[in-house]
């Protein structure tokens, strides 16, 4: 079985294994894969992964002997679905891999945004408590989160981590989801009361129709004035000048993300010269033991397919 990874580097830069693959047969592994070069590099393939790489239409009809096509993630808006189904190939992903991982980030950003910890750091390296008259000494004070509302708009796996965890802080919770999880410890509530009681706003719901553009102008004004907003789900969900405008006037106290509209960031972003913004560069996937993750069960889900018995079928 010839099998084709186009984009490996992000899951696996050197430093986990991609041997669960190479036992079901010869892998070719390329790091990057320009949009010129995909069709080339799929035609023979028996079975491909990708992360984000796009496979079109066209790109599917073309590869003659393509079988399987692996998501090495869990979102597959990259594959076109439609075309697979009707060429009878079958689409895995990766569901539910980087849980922790993406939990721990979201609440790392949060207290990034409320303890001003690496800012205060550069001050103290930099010899401002040295010269400070007091024991202790502060320019900007850490927000307490304690007794605080956190909302939860998407309380899937990511998003009831992130729930237990402020729960653990002594915050109040609230969600809103499609449908009501058991197990998630907060209120379910309607989005316009979430709006309006969350002091912090952490988003883990898919880009959808329903979701894409949530964050905009008229549900900020809704808000509570100094709410904090937190994105580890994906950049569409908000309008980043209404955000940017937000955060500059006041209205927003606090915006954190991983992700951004464009991927790589482009510097005509707005939000790279708003107040009280940190972004980080959609790395909180990428803990080593969630990347052997991604390959493990991408060996699984292939293996299956072999044993005539696929499993995690997107498609």
């Amino acid at each position: 079985m010839q099998i084709v990874v186009l984009d490996g580097f992000c899951v696996n830069p050197g430093d986990v294994d991609w041997g669960p693959l190479k036992r079901l047969g010869t892998v070719s592994v390329y790091d990057r894969t320009h949009p010129d070069m995909v069709a080339q590099r799929v035609r023979g393939a028996d079975a491909v992964f990708v992360n984000k790489v796009k496979l079109s239409r066209d790109v599917i009809f073309g590869a003659r002997q393509l079988k399987f096509i692996g998501v090495l993630a869990t979102g597959y808006d990259v594959i076109d679905v439609d075309a697979a189904r009707e060429r009878g190939i079958v689409v895995t992903n990766v569901p539910a891999y980087s849980t922790e991982a993406v939990a721990q980030h979201a609440i790392a950003l949060l207290l990034g945004l409320c303890q001003h910890v690496e800012y205060h750091d550069a001050l103290v390296k930099n010899g401002a408590w040295t010269a400070s008259p007091d024991f202790s000494w502060w320019k900007i004070a850490p927000t307490l989160l304690y007794g605080k509302t956190m909302g939860i708009i998407g309380c899937g796996r990511i998003g009831s981590r992130v729930a237990k965890i402020a729960d653990a802080l002594g915050m109040r919770v609230l969600g809103v989801n499609p449908q009501e999880k058991p197990g998630f410890v907060g209120e379910y509530v309607s989005l316009d009361t979430l709006f309006r009681e969350a002091d912090v706003i952490s988003l883990h719901c898919p880009a959808k129709a329903d979701t894409v553009g949530l964050i905009r102008k008229d549900t900020i004004a809704k808000m509570k004035d100094g709410a904090l907003l937190i994105n580890t789900s994906r950049g569409s969900l908000i309008s980043e000048s209404d955000v940017c405008d937000a955060l500059n006037s006041g209205k927003l106290a606090g915006y954190a993300a991983d992700v951004a509209s464009e991927e790589p960031i482009k510097l005509r972003n707005p939000l790279l010269k708003a107040k009280n913004c940190l972004i980080t560069s959609h790395y909180a996937w990428t803990p080593k033991p969630m990347r052997q993750k991604i390959i493990d069960v991408s060996a699984e889900n292939l293996a299956a397919f072999l044993n005539g018995d696929p499993k995690n079928v997107v498609s």
